[in-house]
């Protein structure tokens, strides 16, 4: 029972598109000259099973390659057109590095805490907004807070002296 099992398993596993033209395959293999091989393999035909299944291969366009003389980059007029944006060229998701790592103020008054969309009024006057599920109860008076860039455009509120740091995000 094992056995036909894993003869079934094998059959399963090995593609139609294998087994589909093995006369094919070996005269093809037996071509001495290289191009001509390439070429016949690439002649061989694959079986429809392979578009019942919904697999489908790529439309094969031949490579056309412009001229060296119709290439926009061969003209000197283009080069000058944009110094600043050649010189830019891949830098364009780089973080600014001017772009602020943090900032730092407070709280002004008795804090509480905060729950999921809470709203956190800085003493710098931004007004940033819980954007994760946490909830925290906090007696705090004036405490001092950072804000601190993430990954990916996140921002986390983080309280001095304490391990919390939930996720916001400014609204004002």
């Amino acid at each position: 029972m094992n056995r036909k099992m894993n003869t079934l398993l094998l059959s399963l596993l090995i593609s139609d598109s294998v087994l589909a033209d093995d006369a094919g395959i070996l005269r093809c293999r037996n071509l001495s000259e290289a191009p001509a091989r390439l070429a016949c393999y690439d002649a061989l035909v694959v079986p429809a099973t392979d578009a019942k299944r919904g697999v489908s291969k790529p439309a094969v366009q031949p490579e056309t390659r412009p001229s060296p003389a119709a290439t926009p980059m061969s003209s000197p007029a283009v080069v000058a057109a944009a110094p600043q944006k050649i010189e830019q060229f891949g830098l364009e998701n780089r973080v600014n590095p001017d772009t602020l790592d943090a900032i730092e103020s407070y709280i002004p008054g008795r804090f509480e805490g905060w729950e999921a969309k809470s709203n956190i009024k800085l003493a710098n006057g931004q007004v940033w907004q819980v954007s994760d599920d946490s909830s925290r109860y906090l007696t705090l008076n004036d405490p001092k807070v950072r804000i601190r860039r993430g990954a990916l455009g996140t921002f986390y509120l983080e309280f001095e002296k304490t391990n919390y740091s939930p996720r916001v995000r400014r609204v004002q």
